[in-house]
């Protein structure tokens, strides 16, 4: 049987499609959940194995990005919610998807929303569309299994992707407990805190967090975009050889096998 994949779908979200592509190529069993479906009970959330939360600009981003989706799931939505990661299930929020989860107080840890860790507006003041590197740390990470030190390509497309912490003795907690999934680094493979290739000045080049269970991870770069070769920028030069962020989605897919 193959795990179901529930791809979550509101207002403003435009990054789902992606999202169900990446989790269909690794095996995945894939829906498409509107929340109201949710909402009303018409869709069950505890027939699915993986909740995956896409980015986009959800109802606007009004007040903060992920804001408004993060209340209407705790308000409206909240026990089962609760009910869902209690189970062995597997969370996975993408760039808006994880500011949502920040927001809902999931990440890195449970706090109230947005407490000990939030995400605000990147350094350089505007919205930041590139391509940048990822290398992956050790964590309990369910997505990023076998794969530490290793390093990804792949795109950010975010106004507000810039990690902070309430102070010194949170950050200190993170990194010492493997929270920090992934970190940007430059051309080198060293961590950065250096625009562009850091591309929005997160505390310790933070660009994603995984809980204490490993079984809820969070990013702002989006791995769905790169999958396929020739989804790199770089795919028709000479030398170019293609390291795809497929792995991420399959380890999801094998946790269940």
């Amino acid at each position: 049987m193959k795990p179901k994949v529930a791809i979550l779908q509101t207002d403003g979200i435009n990054c789902d499609h992606e999202l169900a592509f990446a989790f269909e190529k690794a095996g995945g069993k894939v829906e498409w959940i509107h929340v109201n479906q949710l909402f009303s009970r018409t869709k069950k959330l505890l027939h699915y194995q993986i909740l995956a939360l896409p980015g986009g600009f959800s109802y606007g981003d009004d007040i903060l990005s992920g804001k408004i989706l993060a209340n209407e799931l705790l308000n409206k939505l909240g026990s089962v919610v609760e009910q869902f990661i209690s189970q062995d299930t597997l969370l996975i929020g993408v760039c808006n998807g994880f500011q949502t989860l920040v927001r809902m107080g999931y990440l890195p840890w449970r706090m109230k929303p947005a407490e000990d860790v939030s995400l605000v507006f990147n350094d350089s003041g505007s919205f930041q569309c590139r391509w940048i590197r990822l290398r992956i740390s050790d964590s309990a990470c369910v997505f990023t299994r076998g794969l530490v030190d290793q390093i990804f390509e792949l795109p950010v497309a975010h106004g507000e992707g810039k990690l902070i912490t309430r102070n010194k003795f949170i950050q200190n907690r993170i990194l010492k407990n493997h929270h920090a999934v992934v970190q940007y680094v430059d051309q080198k493979g060293l961590v950065t805190y250096r625009f562009p290739d850091n591309p929005n000045g997160s505390s310790y080049a933070i660009a994603g967090l995984t809980d204490e269970t490993g079984r809820i991870f969070g990013l702002m770069p989006h791995p769905e975009r790169n999958i396929l070769p020739h989804q790199h920028p770089e795919w028709q030069t000479e030398n170019f050889k293609h390291v795809s962020c497929l792995p991420i989605f399959k380890n999801a897919i094998a946790y269940f096998s």
